[in-house]
This record gives C-alpha cells, structure tokens and sequence, in this order.
C-alpha cells in the first residue's frame, strides 16, 4: 500500500512540474502579447471628442495614502468634464475628513460626498453604489477602489474604448505598493508575480476578459441598466467579477486597459494577510470552480520540491527543482518590472518561494469552508452571495 501511495505521489508531481512549465511558459507569452498590443495603443489627437464621465469611489475607512490616492483624481488631463462622486454609509466614518479636505483644496472640481443610508444588500460598497449612481450626471461612469492611485492621463485612456460601441466596459491592472510588515510585502508580491500573471492568461485563452477588476471599471451607464443596476449584485462578494461577467453577457467586450493603476497596501502582519488571501481565494473558488481548481497547475514550486521528496532527493529532481525556481523567476521579472512597472520586485524576488508555498495552504484550505471577513465583519458564501453571520460578543 505504502509503495502504491509512492507511485500516486511520484506520478502527480510529474504530472503538476509539466503543468506548471507550460503554465509558466504561456504566461510569459501572455505577458508578451500584452507588451505588443499596449505599444500599439493609440488614443487619438488631443482634440478628439471624450464623453463626460461620472468617477464613483464607495469608502469604508482609511486606507494606506489615502489623501494621494484621492487627490490624483483631480489631478487629470481629461479633455471633458468630469465629476468625482464619493460614498459612505455612515456619516462619521474617518474618510469623510479626507474628501472634505479634498473639497477644500480643489473647489473648482465637481466633488460631492453621499451619505448612502440604505442597506439594499449584504455587500455594502455595492449598496453604496447603486445609491451614489442615482446623484451622478453623466453617461459613462468610472468605479474604481478608495486606495486607488492613478496617472494624469488615466481617465482619457480607460474611456477611450468605450468610444466602440462594441466595447461595454475597461478595467485595469494594477501593482500593490508594500509597507514594511512581511505581510505586506508578500500580498505585493502576489498581485505582482502570481495574480496579474493569471489575468494575462485568462485574457489569452478565452480570447479576451470577462469578468472586471476592482482596480477600474468604466462602463455606460444604459449597459449597467440592462443587467439589472448595482442593486443585482448587492449581495455578492465578487462583485467587480460579477459586473464583467454580465456586460460580457450582453455580447460586449471587456478590454484589459493598457493602464496600470496602484494601490499602497495596509501593514498586514502574516495572519492578516493570510486572512486577506482566504476571502479572495474563497470569493474566486464560488466565482470560477474550474478555473479555481486549475490553479493546481500553477503551484510549480510545490509540484518540484514534492517530486524532489517522493523520488528521494535523486538528483535529476534538483535538476528540474533549479529549472522550475528560473521559470518562476521569469515570469516574476516579465509580469513586474517589465507590465506592472514594479520596482519592488527584484529585491523580493527570494520570497517567491514561500509566498508560493503559502498560498498551496490557503488554495487547499480555501475547500475546507465558507466563510470569510471582510471589513471586520463576517460572512457566509452561497453560490458566490454574502450571507452576514451575526457576531459573537
């Protein structure tokens, strides 16, 4: 039985290390084809004709760098008008001093802040938003997280496509700016190496996105009325997910911007940052099962070190372990520097292991339960819903 169980094992860490090399090897394609494309990007003579465009930041809290985060927003070369509508559900939350002081410092930029009282679902940002929509004046409408820092020229690159009727909406990558804490260096590292690597593949092998990113949305109004508003999706985790994935719905494409947006990640210590990667494994595992369960393809460092133990550490197993550790170095370098324009990796580039490792335990624990926090609060996931658990005293 003992040398059965050997075989099984030996046999799955061959089958995961070829896995992973093609995995890795298409993402460096991938990142190629990315490369290729955003160099090719034009947007037109500065005088050509861009829409309106409402910018809606729903908040709960304060975020890292918030204030600059904020302030970018008014900060751009759009060649149209354009308003920033913030929202809160509770009055005295903190970031409401922040907007304030936004208003105080550009009083010439149309910036209201929304007290957003309704609860119309478990997801509170989505309820915020489907109130704030309701005061915004134009068409074409941007949503985009509170920690959210962009370029002068962010808001005339995400709306240009939208000047294709056949495009219904334009998100973005983004590249995470870490603190000090190891936590927070290695939720970085992630969305730099790992999870923008797998959105360049997604993008390559269903001939396009269709599913949106947090990071940005930009979509039309008339689109968002014909899957339902904010309000059908109040109850989902995903919701940026969600959004995507009914536009696409609609027979309109979702563009992966050329843009590249940041955010300055909070001081998460290794528990919280644990618990951060819990929610969005168990968010994408309700979202996408089956590409969910494919991430076992991309865990080549696990899949190495494990052929390296079930063959007795014989040496063409060090051999293979080396060519995997290259590999993932590769994709970390191309992904990072070369799309993300991150700086941060190089120096971190020797956590890839142990991130990689980490995120095998979460991946496998993600299966174990339903549950997730978010926020502070506590929640139960149904078929990609939120259902809040009541809270213990």
């Amino acid at each position: 039985m003992v040398h059965i169980l050997v075989r099984v094992v030996q046999t799955l860490s061959i089958l995961g290390c070829v896995a992973s090399f093609f995995y890795y090897f298409f993402c460096l394609w991938s990142a190629r084809a990315f490369l290729q494309t955003r160099n090719a990007v034009e947007y037109g003579e500065s005088g050509a004709s861009f829409p309106p465009v409402s910018i809606l930041k729903p908040l709960k809290g304060i975020d890292p760098e918030i204030y600059e985060s904020f302030r970018s927003h008014c900060l751009q070369a759009y060649p149209a008008e354009y308003e920033i509508v913030f929202g809160v559900s509770d009055p005295a939350d903190p970031a409401v001093a922040s907007v304030e002081q936004l208003q105080r410092e550009f009083p010439g930029q149309a910036i209201r802040l929304l007290v957003c009282p309704k609860i119309l679902g478990a997801n509170v940002k989505v309820s915020n938003l489907e109130q704030m929509l309701s005061a915004t004046r134009f068409d074409h409408i941007v949503v985009n997280d509170s920690d959210i820092r962009v370029e002068r020229d962010y808001l005339q690159r995400v709306v240009a496509p939208l000047t294709d009727n056949k495009v219904g909406m334009v998100t973005c990558l983004y590249r995470g700016i870490a603190g000090r804490t190891l936590g927070s260096q290695l939720e970085s590292l992630g969305i730099s190496t790992d999870f923008c690597a797998g959105v360049l593949v997604a993008c390559q092998l269903e001939g396009g996105l269709h599913f949106g990113l947090g990071s940005t949305l930009a979509f039309r109004r008339a689109d968002l009325e014909r899957i339902g508003g904010f309000k059908s999706i109040a109850d989902f985790l995903a919701d940026d997910y969600e959004l995507g994935k009914r536009i696409s719905g609609l027979g309109q494409k979702v563009i992966l911007s050329d843009v590249v947006v940041e955010t300055h990640l909070p001081a998460y210590d290794l528990r919280g940052f644990i618990a951060h990667q819990m929610r969005w494994a168990r968010g994408v595992r309700d979202a996408r099962l089956g590409g969910y369960i494919g991430l076992a393809s991309t865990f080549g460092i696990f899949w190495a070190l494990l052929n390296s133990i079930s063959f007795g550490a014989a040496p063409w197993t060090w051999a293979l372990l080396v060519a995997m550790l290259i590999v993932r170095s590769a994709v970390a370098l191309t992904v990072g520097p070369c799309v993300l324009q991150d700086r941060q990796v190089l120096s971190r580039l020797w956590l890839i292991p142990f991130r990689d490792l980490i995120a095998v335990g979460i991946w496998l624990a993600s299966f174990a339960g339903h549950t997730v926090t978010w926020r502070g609060d506590k929640f139960q996931l149904k078929d990609g819903r939120l259902i809040r658990l009541a809270q213990s005293d």
